[in-house]
């Protein structure tokens, strides 16, 4: 049977240029320096935490890529985007694109007001929508093709008390993902999503937690996930070796999302109709 080989390095861009929203910690940080350790120039971007930018930038740079930094604040829309085609410009091109940044919320749907709706629709949603627009725009003027990765949740999938935006936005994100496939492909841009579980970060409270240390009882490999773990997807997904994967969601989530029948069953009283309450558990 004859074989077919990955797509040359040099049909994307050699070396390869990646921008990574939200990369000034947890997973944003570890896709950056996955894709740095694997000789992609990066560039970084960050809200408010210039600091933790500027570390995950050296810690790229160690590992023999170049870095730039940029502020991008999706609470400024369309014109914080405009950082996009800046990282562009001083890398030199733009081959791959992870949407990573993104914020959430624990509150009823019936007690929120439509300013907290919107911000976590605008930030999670609108921004990974504006930020793909302006790269695989440089993407096709380059005519070499490209990866979008888009970081969504396993709430792209399942719904999850008190989240309501959240859901309905990693929900949205995970379409878009498909259309965009569908849309990019003649482009030879390929489109995907990464769906972790809870990973150990700051915005579970993990910052720097050692996964193993924090059993999950719950979850069929009975531990959170590493930040490492969900970049690692990621990185394969931003090879030749991925060329003919398009429109596909990666869950990273220890099988978390095969547990509904069993979960169901060992629930004793209605706590889980409270936001956070599964959070309470898991700090326990």
């Amino acid at each position: 049977m004859a074989t077919i080989a990955p797509l040359p390095r040099e049909r994307i861009g050699a070396p390869l240029r990646a921008v990574v929203t939200g990369s000034d910690s947890g997973i944003g940080r570890a896709v950056a320096v996955a894709l740095a350790g694997g000789g992609v120039d990066v560039g970084i971007t960050y809200h408010t935490d210039e600091s933790g930018a500027a570390h995950t930038a050296e810690l790229a740079r160690d590992r023999g890529a170049r870095a730039a930094v940029r502020q991008l604040d999706l609470d400024d829309l369309p014109t914080s985007t405009a950082a996009i085609d800046e990282l562009a410009g001083e890398l030199g091109g733009l081959d791959v694109l992870v949407n990573c940044a993104g914020t959430g919320s624990s509150q009823k749907a019936m007690d929120m007001d439509f300013d907290t709706w919107r911000h976590v629709l605008s930030v999670d949603l609108d921004g990974s929508f504006l930020c793909t627009q302006r790269a695989a725009r440089h993407m096709i003027d380059a005519g070499r093709g490209g990866r979008i990765i888009n970081i969504t949740s396993v709430h792209e999938h399942a719904p999850k008390v008190g989240a309501a935006p959240y859901c309905a936005a990693k929900a949205g994100l995970g379409a878009l993902t498909k259309v965009l496939a569908l849309e990019l492909a003649e482009h030879d841009i390929t489109v995907n999503s990464v769906a972790p579980g809870e990973i150990s970060t700051p915005m579970t409270g993990q910052d720097d937690a050692d996964p193993r240390e924090h059993p999950r009882p719950g979850l069929p490999l009975g531990r959170p996930g590493h930040a490492d773990e969900v970049a690692s997807v990621v990185a394969f997904l931003a090879t030749p070796a991925a060329g003919y994967i398009t429109g596909a969601s990666y869950v990273v989530d220890g099988g978390m999302l095969l547990m509904g029948p069993q979960t169901s069953q060992l629930v004793r009283d209605e706590n889980w109709r409270r936001p956070g309450a599964a959070q309470e558990v898991t700090d326990a």
